[in-house]
């Protein structure tokens, strides 16, 4: 009666995880990685060129190249809408990012002006904003949101095959995450940048048994709702003092609180009270055409407003900032 199908039973403890919980966007196709599943939905489609905004990291530019597809640049505004001149040919694509999450409205927008089915959104930085019906694809990155070491989801009009190969890299990726739980964030930054430049090989495959497991423990409700009373606590304190114009009328559960400011020491300033802000896409540097765009990657502060937090922590963070720390 031996059916090797059936689970082991017995032996050595996995690592402990809560019950799984319902995958989000079950209609999705899953991968390593967000550039993987834009790799795969290229070869899928064939366009002729892909418009990408000037504003972006270099990673998402390595599956045009693997495919072999043009690219060709757009500006965003200081809106974060694509420029009114861009004009798409009937042959092409046009990829827009939404910003930190807090575009939801400009995607709206934009599906209005332009052709749906030529659209692909990049919900990298908007875990939690719905696909849009509409649009072409729609591509998501799980790990900038919950603590998990790779992972790409993909939900498109045009049917992408799911590959033959799994994903087995998620072991050589975990350290980091380990070290962050049990020790600091500096203790495990050197793996954590092993692990983003391993994600570099963009060949699609399908998400790994780990990362998907671990994404099914995820109370992904709780985890909306802190990062959504978070951004919108520091939009109250902060957002008269934003440079950035931020539309919360729309928003759902950002990635961060974008905080454009023209107080160059602030940076240093928190991550000498170990409040550790990222700077987005320093690659875009040589591509960006104005002022506003470069102030956008040189000054912007992506604070950090993640399920990990509570007010108290935004209150900090806020005293730093406008300069009431003691």
């Amino acid at each position: 009666m031996s059916d090797v199908s059936i689970g082991p039973i017995g032996g050595y403890f996995e690592l402990e995880l809560p019950d799984k919980r319902r995958l989000p966007y079950l209609e999705s196709v899953r991968f390593q990685s967000a550039r993987a599943a834009f790799l795969a939905l290229a070869r899928a489609g064939k366009p002729k060129r892909v418009w990408m905004p000037r504003y972006i990291c270099n990673a998402m530019l390595t599956p045009l190249e693997r495919a072999e597809i043009e690219c060709v640049w757009y500006d965003v505004n200081d809106q974060l809408e694509v420029d009114r001149n861009t004009r798409i040919g009937i042959d092409d694509w046009l990829l827009y990012v939404n910003y930190f999450g807090i575009c939801n409205n400009q995607v709206a927008q934009l599906l209005q002006r332009l052709s749906p089915d030529q659209v692909v959104l990049d919900f990298s930085q908007s875990f939690f904003s719905r696909p849009a019906n509409d649009a072409l694809a729609t591509i998501y990155s799980p790990r900038k949101f919950f603590g998990v070491p790779d992972g790409g989801l993909l939900i498109s009009r045009i049917p992408v095959s799911l590959p033959e190969t799994q994903d087995t890299g998620s072991f050589g990726r975990i350290l980091h995450l380990m070290r962050r739980l049990g020790d600091s964030p500096e203790a495990g930054y050197a793996e954590y940048q092993h692990a983003e430049e391993s994600l570099a090989e963009c060949e699609p495959k399908q998400m790994s048994r780990l990362t998907e497991r671990i994404l099914s423990s995820i109370d992904f409700d709780s985890v909306s709702t802190k990062r959504r009373e978070n951004f919108l606590f520091l939009h109250k304190e902060l957002g008269e003092d934003n440079q950035l114009s931020v539309d919360v009328s729309s928003i759902t559960a950002p990635l961060c609180y974008p905080l454009l400011t023209s107080d160059s020491g602030l940076r240093d300033r928190l991550i000498k009270t170990s409040i550790f802000v990222p700077t987005y896409w320093t690659d875009a540097i040589s591509r960006v055409s104005d002022g506003w765009a470069e102030k956008m990657v040189r000054n912007l502060l992506p604070l950090p407003i993640d399920q990990r937090y509570a007010q108290k922590d935004m209150e900090r963070m806020v005293e730093v900032i406008l300069g009431q720390d003691t």
